[in-house]
């Protein structure tokens, strides 16, 4: 190794080994968080945490790191959406895996959570460049960009003069030299933006916004008039310009560049994996469809923007949130579980109806409705009140199981398809010693398993045939959107 390569290596293990240490009490809070970021990034450069695809098959789980933003992850009437996340859904539905997802609020740092050992993937579209490429490994693009100045046109732009809105705007990059431009500190558009100035021989004031902010936050506080520039990828801007008027996205300040998820350094496989899936997928008409459905459709955008159920915008799932919390006491559930077993049976829609003839918010068959008393199914409050009151009935027939999960679970099962063909797989669960007061990898197999002739003709066996498949995925489902609704909304 060259001398100057071993004595930086030498300061960056001095420094990574003081972050054990107590800061003095002249030390600030800024001074010292900026310290220990510092120090993570070292430490995040020097010792990556060794995983690669054999462990990640091993566990099950492909961890995975994104953040919120109206492109990539978030929740629109209950349903969980993004261009990140219909990419990563599908990726893991082909390679057979779950999906772990931790959202990160610093985007700034999401290497080094990456290289630690938080996530196995950064599910973020990032710009590529030379100094990223030194920190991480990038995937095949998944699309290209190029930077965009956004600045705002003055008020009431429509009424003016086309003079008098030329006049108010920057038309070449040159004239950013002496303003104050605000972006993240670690963002590629920070990157440009220290280049633009050299290349223009002019400094460009850099206001460094904190890293938790978006860069769809900081184009709407441009919009507000609260900061005067920032900078964005144009497809982004673009979309954002498109519910904004008032803003001016024409300014172009970079060449295109390449797009793209990142993994660590050292895990070639999983690299390699993904790379096969994109350029396989990217050849399907499905990838531009849902890359169109993102960033291109900006009628759509400007529906969910404008929507309360929008989770960006309010903490809200649908119009019946506060029905559904005041019913989710009767269970002593949290709202948001049963919020998703609204969704998974009518999607919100009281007058949904199912080729088996069950109806309403919670899709209650005529036979019970008359049982439970509710007399009009296609009313919410009946049909939640039905629901929730049938839903405890069930919990009573598992009070034996010492597990409140695997409870919920069973009642769940028993609410789909039926009381009787879960107690045949509990029965079926006990003959093939396997835990029948267990719903996960226990009941929930010898439900499937009922799908066969060996199975639903054995003699523990009460009612037959039933369709396993249906209330296997109607729980997992459930759960799945449950842990989406606890990230998006507080509780």
């Amino acid at each position: 190794m060259k001398p100057y390569l071993l004595f930086a290596l030498f300061i960056a293990l001095i420094a990574y080994s003081s972050c054990n240490q107590a800061p003095s009490q002249k030390t600030t809070s800024e001074e010292t968080n900026k310290k220990y970021k510092h120090l993570d990034s070292i430490r995040a450069r020097l010792t990556p945490i060794e995983k690669d695809w054999e462990e990640i098959i091993k566990d099950g789980k492909l961890k995975v790191l994104t953040t919120y933003s109206g492109t990539s992850y978030f929740l629109y009437k209950g349903r969980t959406m993004g261009f990140e996340f219909e990419l990563l859904k599908k990726f893991a539905d082909d390679m057979k895996l779950e999906i772990d997802l931790h959202i990160i609020k610093d985007i700034d740092s999401m290497f080094i959570y990456l290289n630690r050992g938080d996530g196995d993937l950064v599910a973020h579209t990032i710009a590529q460049t030379r100094k990223r490429n030194n920190l991480v490994s990038f995937t095949k693009p998944l699309f290209s960009s190029h930077q965009v100045l956004v600045q705002k046109m003055p008020e009431k732009w429509y009424a003016l003069h086309w003079k008098v809105i030329e006049d108010s705007l920057l038309h070449d990059p040159i004239e950013l030299i002496g303003k104050k431009v605000s972006v993240r500190a670690n963002s590629s558009y920070h990157d440009r933006l220290l280049n633009l100035s050299d290349e223009m021989g002019g400094k460009i004031i850099i206001d460094e916004v904190p890293g938790e902010m978006t860069t769809e936050e900081i184009i709407e506080l441009v919009a507000e008039g609260k900061l005067k520039y920032t900078v964005a990828d144009n497809n982004i801007a673009s979309l954002l310009a498109s519910y904004y008027p008032i803003l001016n996205t024409e300014i172009k300040i970079s060449t295109t560049q390449n797009m793209a998820w990142a993994t660590r350094k050292n895990s070639p496989v999983l690299l390699s994996k993904i790379n096969e899936w994109l350029i396989q997928y990217k050849k399907e008409t499905d990838y531009y469809v849902t890359y169109n459905k993102y960033y291109k459709n900006k009628k759509d955008f400007r529906k969910r923007v404008n929507s309360d159920f929008y989770s960006l915008k309010n903490n809200q799932i649908s119009k019946y949130d506060d029905l559904v919390k005041k019913e989710a006491e009767q269970l002593n559930w949290d709202w948001r579980l049963l919020m998703s077993q609204v969704y998974q049976e009518s999607r919100f829609d009281p007058h949904a109806v199912s080729w088996a003839g069950a109806s309403g918010l919670m899709q209650i068959m005529p036979l019970t409705a008359k049982e439970l008393g509710v007399k009009n199914r296609n009313d919410p409050k009946q049909s939640l009140n039905g629901g929730v009151r049938y839903l405890k009935y069930l919990m009573g027939q598992f009070e034996d199981v010492p597990d409140t999960l695997q409870r919920i679970k069973l009642a769940l099962a028993s609410y789909n398809c039926g009381y009787g063909h879960v107690a045949d797989a509990q029965r079926l669960a006990l003959k093939k010693h396997l835990d029948p007061y267990k719903w996960d990898e226990n009941v929930e197999e010898m439900i499937l398993a009922l799908r066969y002739p060996k199975n639903y003709n054995d003699e523990s066996v009460k009612h037959g045939y039933t369709s396993g498949l249906e209330p296997y995925t109607y729980v997992r489902q459930i759960f799945e959107r449950y842990e989406h609704y606890k990230v998006f909304i507080r509780e």
